[in-house]
C-alpha cells in the first residue's frame, strides 16, 4: 500500500506587539494527499534518452487546468496521442484519441498543449525532434464551456503539419506554449539541433499564427579551462510570464564541440543565465536591464553577450538542461537547477552515473533586494534526471524530485528550511514526472502525472496524482 504522507513545516508564530491585534499565521508549505486517478492502463513505454516520452518534464504542458477542468495528454498502447479531460475532483477522465501515432521510438517527441483564451481552443504540438511537427488544434469555445460539449475526437480538426499554414523551420523540437497577459497564445520552440539551435517563437492572435522569429544565437565562441567551442544552443527551464507581465527565461548553453569537458562521458552544458522581455517576446534584456537580443533580427542572444550568467558552472559537473521555473507573487523568478557538486569530484566521465550516484538540486531565486541566492536541496537525487519547481499562493517553494518525491522551504525562512515531505513510497513512478503549473493557482492543488516503471517496451499505466496545498 502507498505510504500516505501529510507533513507540513511548522506554522509562522504572529507575534503581535503590546496593544497591537496578532495577524492571522502564513502557513508554511504542506501537502496532503487527495488521490490517485489513472489515465491509461497501457500507456506506450520505452525508454529513451534516460526517459519516457509521455512524462518528459519540459512538457509545457502535458498536464493543464482550465475553467474548472484538468486536460491530460498521452500517447497509447497503440502509439495513438490521447487527450484526456476531467472536472476538478473527477475520478475518471474522459478520453479522445486522434488519428496520429507516435512516429519513432524517440522521448523527445512529446506532446504539449496550450489555451488559447481569445477563442476558447486547446492546442496541441506533438511528435518532433529535429524534423516537422504535427499540429491540432480544438473547434472554438471548446474550453470555455467544456460541460456543454461532449468530449470525442470530433472536436479537433485535422493534423496538421504546420501551424493553419505557417512552417516556422524544418527543424523543429520543445514545443512550450505560453499564454500572454492579453490572452494570445505564443509557441515557444529550438530550431536547429542540440548543440546547434536557435530558441524562437510563434504567436497566435484568436485568428492566425505568425512566426516571430528566433531570438537566441548558436554562434560565438566558448571556451573553458580544457578547450574551445564555436556552437550551441540554449536550452530552456521554461519560459513564463509573471502576473505583472514579464516574460520570464532561465537557461543553460549547451556547446557543440565536446574539447570544452574534463573527458568523455560528461555532458557539454554550462552556466545557469537568465533573460526577460518587457514586451512580449519582442527585446530581451539581461539581469541589469540591458537589452541583449531582439526577436526576428540579426542581434540575438549570444553566448558572448554581458549579464546574461547568474550561476557559473563550468562543464565539467553534469548540469542538466531543461530543468524547471517559476515565478512568485511579487513577479520575482525561481528555478531549480541540478548537477554534481564539487565535493564529489571537479570531473563527471558519465553523466548518467555521475548524477545518479551523486547529483544534487539547488533552489536559485532573486530576491527583492535584486540580489540572487542558491540553496542546496538536501535530498540526494538517486538519478539522471529533472526536477520540477511550484510555489504556492504564500510563496512558499515545492520540488518534485525524481519518483515524485516532493521537498519544500518555506518563503519565512528565506527558503532555507528545505525538509522532504512526500517520499513517494509505493508510486513506482519511473522518473520524471509532468507538473501541472497552471492548477496550485485555480484550486491550491499540486497534480502531476506519473508512469510506472515497466521494461523493454511493455505498456504501463499512467496515473495522476493530487494533493492540496495550503488554501
Amino acid at each position: 500500500m502507498r505510504r500516505r504522507a501529510v507533513l507540513t513545516t511548522a506554522l509562522l508564530a504572529a507575534v503581535a506587539a503590546p496593544g497591537t491585534t496578532a495577524r492571522a499565521a502564513t502557513p508554511g508549505p504542506s501537502v496532503t494527499e487527495k488521490g490517485t486517478t489513472r489515465l491509461d492502463s497501457q500507456a506506450v513505454y520505452f525508454v529513451s534518452y534516460d526517459g519516457l516520452v509521455n512524462n518528459n518534464s519540459f512538457q509545457q504542458n502535458g498536464l493543464l487546468t482550465y475553467k474548472g477542468y484538468q486536460y491530460a495528454v498521452w500517447y497509447t498502447a497503440t502509439r495513438n496521442a490521447v487527450v484526456g479531460r476531467r472536472a476538478l475532483g473527477a475520478t475518471t477522465w474522459s478520453k479522445a484519441t486522434l488519428s496520429h501515432t507516435l512516429k519513432s521510438d524517440d522521448s523527445h517527441n512529446v506532446i504539449s498543449m496550450g489555451v488559447s483564451r481569445t477563442d476558447g481552443r486547446l492546442h496541441l504540438n506533438m511528435d518532433s525532434h529535429s524534423d516537422g511537427f504535427f499540429y491540432v488544434k480544438s473547434a472554438a469555445g471548446l474550453v470555455d464551456n467544456p460541460a456543454s460539449t461532449a468530449w470525442s475526437s470530433g472536436v479537433f480538426g485535422a493534423v496538421q503539419t504546420t501551424l493553419d499554414g505557417v512552417a516556422p523551420t524544418t527543424q523543429f523540437t520543445y514545443p512550450q506554449f505560453i499564454a500572454t497577459p492579453e490572452g494570445r497564445l505564443q509557441l515557444g520552440y529550438r530550431a536547429g539541433i542540440s548543440g546547434n539551435g536557435r530558441n524562437a517563437l510563434a504567436e497566435y492572435d484568436g485568428s492566425a499564427w505568425t512566426a516571430l522569429g528566433e531570438w537566441t544565437s548558436s554562434t560565438g565562441t566558448y571556451t573553458s579551462a580544457h578547450g574551445s567551442s564555436t556552437a550551441r544552443n540554449m536550452y530552456l527551464h521554461g519560459i513564463d510570464y509573471d502576473i505583472n507581465g514579464r516574460l520570464h527565461a532561465f537557461f543553460t548553453w549547451r556547446e557543440q564541440s565536446a574539447a570544452v569537458m574534463c573527458g568523455a562521458g560528461g555532458i557539454t552544458n554550462h552556466d545557469t543565465g537568465y533573460v526577460y522581455s518587457a514586451d512580449r517576446g519582442r527585446t530581451w534584456r539581461n539581469d541589469a536591464g540591458t537589452v541583449v537580443g531582439t526577436t526576428g533580427s540579426t542581434d540575438r542572444v549570444a553566448v558572448t553577450d554581458a549579464g546574461l550568467v547568474v550561476d557559473p558552472l563550468d562543464p565539467d559537473h553534469s548540469l542538466m538542461n531543461q530543468e524547471s521555473q517559476a515565478t512568485d507573487s511579487a513577479g520575482l523568478p525561481h528555478a531549480v537547477i541540478s548537477y554534481v557538486p564539487g565535493r564529489f569530484g571537479q570531473c563527471t566521465t558519465d553523466y548518467v552515473a555521475d548524477r545518479t550516484a551523486n547529483g544534487r538540486a539547488f533552489h536559485l531565486r532573486k530576491n527583492a533586494a535584486g540580489s540572487w541566492r542558491k540553496t542546496e536541496i538536501p535530498v540526494a537525487l538517486g538519478s539522471s534526471q529533472r526536477t520540477k519547481l511550484v510555489l504556492d499562493r504564500y510563496d512558499n517553494v515545492y520540488a518534485v524530485l525524481p519518483f515524485g518525491r516532493i521537498a519544500a522551504a518555506s518563503k519565512s525562512s528565506g527558503y532555507t528550511d528545505w525538509a522532504l515531505l512526500y517520499d513517494a513510497s509505493g508510486l513506482n513512478a519511473f522518473g520524471e514526472v509532468v507538473v501541472d503549473a497552471t492548477r496550485v493557482a485555480q484550486d491550491a492543488v499540486l497534480s502531476f502525472m506519473y508512469q510506472e516503471k515497466s521494461s523493454g517496451t511493455t505498456p504501463s499505466a499512467l496515473r495522476v496524482i493530487d494533493f492540496a496545498l495550503p488554501a
